[in-house]
């Protein structure tokens, strides 16, 4: 299977770009469907985003959608949707939040040369514009999970939750940022309100397997497993270029007992994207579940130079699928990498 495209080199750039240009077709095909089709009450609704360019709107939907997909290919992609959804619409807070998530993702997960202070001010830039906006400030939040200011980034996201009881974003990011600060019981709360929020979505369910196995939880556990194993499959379905559901849901399948399959799914995640950090991570935590504890040491060893902060100091450290590693004399290295005299 293709693999989506990389992004390192002068082909990748290319490929890239080419990717950029489809999706900029595709995009201007919808708008002129939905100037036709658009009900009063939907156009109404549109303008409530709060934005007056149909067009504005929908680059604004796709970004959601390839950020959601988690690699460094679709939060590129993701920024891209956004920025043009700002250029359209210099005023539309919720693509400044956008992009403010990109940049953090790839900061978190790819280790990229971003400037904090400049994803903190693209934050600050979409609350100026409208500080009601419940995306506004889970995007602050996670902004400030970059420079450690856990109390303030905590803050924010109770702040977007009081705001939106039902902001998929608020309580995914809040469950990703209590996971890495050890704050279990939490995480379990807002990872379960995520998955409600959003019928579609597997990496809430697949992030609660190993959090409720970390609170001794295991038939909470399973169940978390069997759920986001069924919405995983759709997704690959849907979209079988994307490693991420390939990869949680191998662990989830883990959990259930079933290797053989986990196997098969863990291979397919890395036969998509071979060299993206995070489907490494996910592969070595599924082989230590699995007691693959070679290979699941060469591939944290392999990943652990390109990997973001918030991966060697946070998942690492409290991720309940590395407990089979950790009294392996190899994991003293994977330890001397995350925190090097």
């Amino acid at each position: 299977m293709e693999r989506t495209a990389d992004t390192s080199g002068p082909t990748g750039d290319r490929d890239l770009t080419d990717i950029f240009a489809i999706q900029d077709e595709i995009t201007h095909a919808i708008v002129e469907q939905l100037k036709v089709k658009l009900l009063p009450q939907e156009k109404k609704s549109i303008a409530q985003s709060p934005t007056d360019s149909i067009e504005a709107y929908t680059f604004y939907l796709r970004g959601r959608q390839f950020m959601q997909r988690h690699s460094k290919t679709n939060y590129q992609l993701a920024r891209r949707m956004f920025a043009k959804a700002v250029e359209l619409d210099p005023l539309y807070a919720r693509a400044y939040a956008g992009i403010a998530d990109c940049d953090s993702f790839l900061f978190l997960h790819y280790h990229l040369a971003t400037d904090i202070d400049s994803i903190l001010a693209m934050s600050a830039k979409a609350l100026a514009l409208d500080n009601r906006l419940a995306e506004a400030h889970a995007s602050r939040g996670l902004a400030l999970s970059l420079g450690q200011r856990h109390e303030d980034a905590i803050a924010e996201f109770e702040k977007a939750i009081a705001l939106d009881p039902n902001s998929f974003e608020a309580h995914y990011f809040y469950g990703r940022a209590c996971v890495t600060q050890g704050k279990l019981e939490r995480a379990a709360t807002v990872f379960e309100r995520a998955a409600e929020n959003k019928p579609d979505d597997y990496q809430s369910l697949c992030l609660l397997v190993h959090t409720y196995r970390s609170l001794g939880r295991q038939g909470e556990s399973e169940s978390a497993a069997r759920r986001g194993i069924e919405r995983a499959k759709t997704e690959l379905t849907l979209h079988p270029e994307d490693a991420r559901p390939a990869y949680l849901g191998a662990i989830a399948l883990v959990t259930l007992g079933e290797r053989e399959r986990a196997r098969e799914w863990a291979s397919r995640a890395l036969s998509i994207d071979p060299d993206d950090v995070m489907t490494q991570y996910n592969v070595a935590c599924v082989h230590s579940l699995l007691g693959d504890i070679e290979q699941a040491f060469d591939l944290l060893e392999r990943l652990l130079p390109n990997a973001g902060q918030e991966l060697k100091r946070g998942w690492i450290k409290h991720d309940s699928d590395l407990d089979p590693l950790r009294s392996h004399p190899r994991y003293q290295k994977v330890l001397e990498i995350i925190e090097p005299d």
